[in-house]
């Protein structure tokens, strides 16, 4: 056919089209006013957006970065999954996040664990906090209720936190006044073993104009638990106040206080065996703890900030923070093998503890853009100081002329187990650690495509622990300690970027050498590359990363030496390498769809020792994590429903005081499992909505160990909790 024919009708379509589109668009324009449309992006504030991921973080590098722009692995467990999984402490939060764990000791202790390590950086804004594991002043137990969000940046994270494990690091982030009207929320919550459950959150500007703002949240807890004789009850309150002194200078300040109050926890937890080698198989329920048995804590929390912007665009921001947590426990402690179905093999401890911790933190960072070469880079520098002091007393516990017995353990009834006297408290054990550092870290545009970040930190740790009974305080003192950051970020397209990044940290140690100085820290160096994704203007946010780590300098025992001065002889070590961790981690979050949220995460790492042994085998090494909720609409419309599955993989530690002839040579083993949660939610009205939430809906049955006792915990059987939350 002729091109010349064919192109005739169309050219004269067209141009009888053109005036008449013309004429329409003028009537339009007299007719509709103009609409501009634009695309919002994500803010780091998760409140309010319904979103299950957030635009920016700040606890990898102290630059104002997005996801897909920071060259490590990052997820952000925002208000919305919170609120839909029925999260309530950052335990519940680590239990359902990617490539992190919980290692549950006891109902009351725990540690946070990812990639092989301990996790042991614990922040607040940003800003490390008391975090004492052996202890527990009840950091594991934290509320959720005045925090907006919370950051887990995993991997070495020395730039931002100094000392630590190449693990991760958990960073709370205060919720914020930032409403100018009044506005809040009042939840009343019913759960399985009593559980009740109270809050309320109100904002409100303070004065006309807006520029003073304040928020309030009080949150209220009781109830039982699955363990015999176990009582809980906690008590939080949170005020902050943001005020514009200048419409370029911010100030922020807050105080909270949690209190915990529980009844009947257990220390050191369950016996795993008989003594004629069988596995006990308790119920859950079964408690090594007496009714007379508690452990009280209360966290007073207050900070500032006070931050300034330039007409450059360069930011000075200066922080401060003071932390006081304070502990006092009355415990029992039961340890041993019993005899199946008679009375031995269990000897009794009790214990009392009065813990008192301290922590000042100062912080000053300038950051901003400059150009240099043609082009727009940033940058970001800074001073911290953080000095923590802590005390621990004890008391001796007296029984009167005969010491009770355990008896049959299988009949264990801590019920009717008598209470001791107690002595009034002596010294125990304080410790100061005092840590100040430089740091700095460059963002450069080296192309539109590709971006260079390079920062270091200089670390000076000084810490004085003495110990009753010692003949002189230990010290441990490593200064000028360089923790180096680099990180590449390549844009592919719009949508997909490539990164490596290598990180480090350091952690002081106190082993001797045969000369008896202290050891040198032990280094953590960590590799990581992937790609990221930024989907639907950032409303889904995905990624794949391989990471490798490597700790060196490990203490490792040579033999005993008598030192002068000293009648008894003492172990001394030498620093060694190659303990290492590598595998991969996969993590998208966010909204697939209009209306369908989801939280997906897959990790598997392999952690051994130079002479190839697995270490930390009680963390699980593989990982499956998901979450998804979907709003029906239509005819459905206000009804939400979801639910998750998580898997580990199996775990095992050996059991030194196993007796002969278990089925599994002394190792107790907790095979894989999977827990499936579910939740639904409906809204009754624009304010108010009721939300179902079943975890462990099969019921399965699994525990925790802890390897310094050889002993278990049963995690949470089948819970159901009905939530009423009033927006206002």
């Amino acid at each position: 056919m002729d091109k010349q024919v064919t192109m005739k009708p169309l050219a004269m379509l067209v141009s009888l089209a053109l005036p008449l589109l013309a004429q329409a668009q003028s009537g339009a324009e007299q007719a509709l006013p103009t609409v501009q449309v634009t695309s919002q992006k994500m803010s780091d504030t998760t409140e309010g957006t319904g979103s299950y991921t957030t635009g920016k973080a700040r606890s990898a590098t102290p630059l104002d970065m997005s996801l897909r722009d920071t060259p490590q692995s990052i997820t952000v467990v925002t208000q919305q999954r919170i609120e839909d999984q029925g999260m309530v402490t950052v335990t519940d939060v680590v239990n359902n996040t990617t490539g992190v764990s919980v290692n549950q000791y006891e109902t009351h202790r725990a540690g946070f664990t990812a990639r092989g390590f301990d996790i042991d950086n614990l922040q607040i804004d940003g800003v490390p906090t008391t975090w004492e594991q052996p202890w527990s002043s009840g950091e594991v137990l934290s509320t959720l209720a005045i925090y907006d969000r919370v950051e887990i940046v995993r991997g070495a994270t020395g730039l931002m936190t100094g000392a630590g494990n190449p693990s991760a690091s958990i960073n709370l982030v205060h919720k914020r006044a930032t409403s100018k009207e009044l506005s809040g929320t009042a939840e009343l919550e019913i759960g399985s073993w009593k559980q009740r459950r109270g809050l309320v959150d109100v904002s409100t500007a303070l004065n006309q104009e807006g520029t003073v703002r304040g928020r309030v949240v009080g949150e209220y807890q009781q109830g039982d638990s699955w363990a015999a004789l176990q009582k809980n009850k906690s008590k939080t309150f949170y005020a902050t106040v943001e005020a514009d002194l200048t419409p370029k200078t911010l100030l922020v300040a807050g105080f909270s206080r949690q209190e915990t109050e529980p009844k009947g926890p257990m220390w050191g937890g369950l016996p795993v065996w008989y003594s004629n080698g069988q596995e006990a198989n308790w119920d859950v329920s079964k408690t090594t703890s007496a009714s007379w048995t508690d452990w009280q804590t209360a966290y007073n929390n207050t900070f500032a900030r006070l931050e300034h912007t330039f007409d450059n665009g360069w930011k000075v921001t200066a922080t401060a923070a003071h932390g006081d947590r304070k502990a006092d426990s009355h415990l029992l402690y039961l340890s041993g093998v019993p005899v199946k179905g008679a009375d031995g093999g269990m000897s009794l401890f009790a214990g009392s503890y009065l813990t008192h911790t301290k922590q000042d933190n100062f912080g000053l960072m300038a950051s901003g853009p400059f150009e240099l070469l043609g082009r727009k880079h940033e940058a970001a520098f800074g001073y911290t100081y953080a000095n923590q002091k802590f005390n621990a007393d004890s008391r001796t516990a007296n029984f009167g002329a005969t010491y009770p017995a355990v008896g049959n353990f299988d009949q264990w009834n801590g019920a009717a187990f008598p209470a001791p006297s107690w002595s009034a408290p002596g010294f125990y054990e304080s410790t100061t650690t005092k840590q100040d550092a430089a740091y700095g870290v460059t963002r450069f545009s080296l192309a539109d495509p590709l971006k260079l970040i390079v920062g270091a930190r200089v670390s000076n740790y000084d810490s004085i622990d003495t110990q009753a009974g010692a003949k002189a305080p230990s010290r441990i003192k490593n200064d000028n300690e360089l923790t180096p950051y680099a990180g590449i970020v390549y844009d592919i397209n719009d949508t997909y970027s490539a990164y490596a990044s290598y990180t480090s940290i350091f952690k002081p140690q106190s082993y001797k050498d045969k000369a008896g100085n202290v050891l040198d820290p032990v280094r953590g160096k960590a590799a990581e590359t992937g790609i990221k994704g930024e989907f639907l203007d950032g409303r889904l946010n995905a990624s794949f990363a391989l990471f490798h780590i490597k700790q060196d300098n490990l203490a490792q025992e040579v033999d005993k030496i008598t030192r002068p001065g000293s009648d008894l002889p003492e172990a001394y070590y030498v620093g060694v390498d190659g303990a290492t961790s590598r595998g991969y981690e996969f993590d998208v979050n966010g909204e697939l769809a209009r209306g369908w949220n989801a939280s997906v995460g897959l990790s598997q790492f392999r952690a051994r020792q130079a002479n190839g042994t697995d270490f930390n085998s009680i963390y699980p090494r593989k990982l499956f994590r998901v979450f998804t909720t979907y709003d029906l609409g239509g005819q459905l419309k206000g009804l939400t429903v979801g639910g998750g599955v998580n898997w580990e993989s199996r775990t095992y530690t050996r059991d030194p005081g196993a007796p002969a002839g278990t089925p599994t040579n002394g190792n107790i083993v907790q095979d894989g499992f999977a827990l499936v949660n579910l939740m639904a939610r409906y809204d009754i009205s624009k304010n108010l909505s009721a939300q179902l939430n079943v975890n462990n809906v099969t019921d399965k049955k699994h525990f925790g160990m802890f390897a310094a006792y050889g002993a278990i915990t049963y995690a949470a059987p089948r819970s159901t909790s009905l939530n009423l939350k009033y927006r206002f």
